[in-house]
């Protein structure tokens, strides 16, 4: 049985010995410096194969390990079936009690909660602004009389490229504008 610890911080500019301190007792530490948004958790991936049974998975905060709810429970998941249990050192979790395991999942459910509460007021608010007529999305970046003129050159033999230099759009922009 060994403890693995992971360690993360968002930013190359931050610093992860606060998080090593506390992770000191751990027979093995993977560590990065990675967005937590980002899929890319080179370190994280690798210290999830690399735990086996009877493992004890140590991270400071929850927060550290996982992006969502849906990725901490992904996480759960995995480690369960591995049969490693997780210690979340700031948070007093450790889900190889069955307290533990019951705090681990009320953190679960009610974080589940309130993304959905959020995502219904998010909702709520859009579309209210767009009953006040608010506009979403990124501005046109050509003008009515703009994309007359491009189907227009499009249709006397200009290529897409001389249409992307003559109106400073992108060859993506330049299709869309020609669809409508």
């Amino acid at each position: 049985m060994a403890k693995v610890g992971y360690a993360r911080v968002s930013t190359r500019e931050q610093d992860l010995t606060v998080q090593l301190d506390k992770l000191k007792d751990c027979d093995k530490i993977f560590q990065e410096k990675q967005s937590g948004i980002d899929s890319k958790r080179t370190e994280l991936n690798n210290c999830l194969e690399y735990v086996r049974q009877g493992d004890i998975l140590v991270v400071t905060r929850l927060d550290r390990l996982a992006r969502s709810t849906l990725h901490l429970c992904e996480i759960a998941q995995l480690i369960e079936r591995k049969g490693v249990s997780l210690l979340v050192i700031d948070q007093n979790i450790d889900t190889g009690t069955s307290t533990g395991r019951l705090m681990f999942n009320m953190l679960g459910a009610i974080a589940q909660f309130e993304t959905e509460i959020r995502a219904e007021r998010q909702a709520e608010g859009i579309k209210k602004s767009i009953s006040k007529g608010v506009k979403f999305g990124r501005r046109a970046l050509l003008e009515e009389d703009q994309i007359k003129r491009l189907k227009e050159k499009r249709e006397q033999g200009a290529t897409i490229k001389e249409l992307m230099n003559e109106f400073g759009i992108g060859k993506v922009s330049v299709y869309n504008y020609l669809k409508r």
